[in-house]
């Protein structure tokens, strides 16, 4: 008895499940890893030969990261206040700018455009230094809202909103348009209430890129209090990666877990809305 199409396509299935299970295991282990350091005493982080589990559970690195000179808690503060004030400014501006690019006509808009795509191209280190000129005049270095002012938009955030609002029906917007309605009424009732996968997808990404940020960060920001997270792991580390590396897992535990947490709650509508928002007219 031969096997049948239907059997051999759940065989498939079985087959992607299991080397996905086993690619999403071998991606999970750097965090495991770190989390396991991060237990450790110093003693047992350079032990050959290394031991996947630690020994004891030992709660007194994430103490020494608490009680250390860097002031950690005010630094956490800094990156959670960057990275909310750029993830809400940039679902804000780029759908704005979103709608306008794909749902209104006016004269230049696909110049306009292509010139904001050219803005892709240029790395930040092109234009830190007339950002820092200017930030310096008007006293806004070793502030951490200078960093934020900076991403409040961005190019990649409206090519995103574009390209997903391109692929929605514009049925119920010429409706809502021979009802007298307004773009914004338009905009605010029919077009926002769609995009939910892509504010989900350009949220996540906005504010995993933010927490990430050390270039931008290590130029304007110079003060210990003033600085990010990515900043503080440099002074953990010390110099030629001296300090303790059991508490710099602890560090690093700890900044990694708005992250890990925000992506595990919106991974359902990351997914959907990079997928709903091809390049497609």
């Amino acid at each position: 008895m031969g096997i049948t199409t239907r059997q051999a396509a759940r065989w498939v299935d079985w087959a992607i499940i299991v080397v996905m299970a086993v690619l999403g295991i071998f991606m999970l282990l750097p965090f495991a890893w770190l989390i396991s350091m991060s237990f450790r005493p110093v003693a047992d982080a350079y032990k050959m030969p290394p031991s996947f589990f630690p020994t004891t559970f030992d709660l007194s690195n994430y103490a020494a990261v608490l009680n250390s000179s860097v002031p950690f808690l005010q630094i956490y503060i800094n990156s959670v206040e960057i990275a909310v004030i750029v993830t809400v400014g940039q679902l804000i501006t780029c759908t704005l700018a979103a709608f306008a690019f794909s749902r209104l006509s006016f004269k230049g808009r696909d110049t306009l455009f292509f010139i904001l795509l050219v803005g892709l191209m240029f790395p930040a280190q092109v234009t830190i230094l007339p950002i820092f000129l200017g930030f310096a005049k008007i006293g806004l270095i070793n502030k951490p809202i200078g960093l934020a002012l900076m991403y409040l938009t961005s190019s990649f955030g409206v090519f995103l909103m574009r390209q997903f609002m391109l692929s929605q029906p514009k049925v119920l917007e010429e409706a809502a348009l021979m009802d007298g309605a307004g773009y914004w009424k338009i905009f605010w009732r029919i077009s926002l209430p769609q995009l939910r996968p892509a504010l989900s997808a350009l949220g996540i990404i906005t504010f995993t890129q933010t927490w990430n940020y050390y270039f931008q960060a290590k130029v304007l920001l110079g003060q210990q209090n003033a600085m990010t997270l990515p900043l503080a792991m440099d002074i953990l580390r010390g110099y030629l990666q001296s300090g303790n590396l059991s508490v710099v897992m602890a560090a690093m535990s700890m900044s990694v877990l708005p992250v890990i947490l925000l992506f595990l709650l919106a991974q359902k509508f990351v997914i959907e809305g990079v997928t709903m928002s091809g390049i497609r007219n």
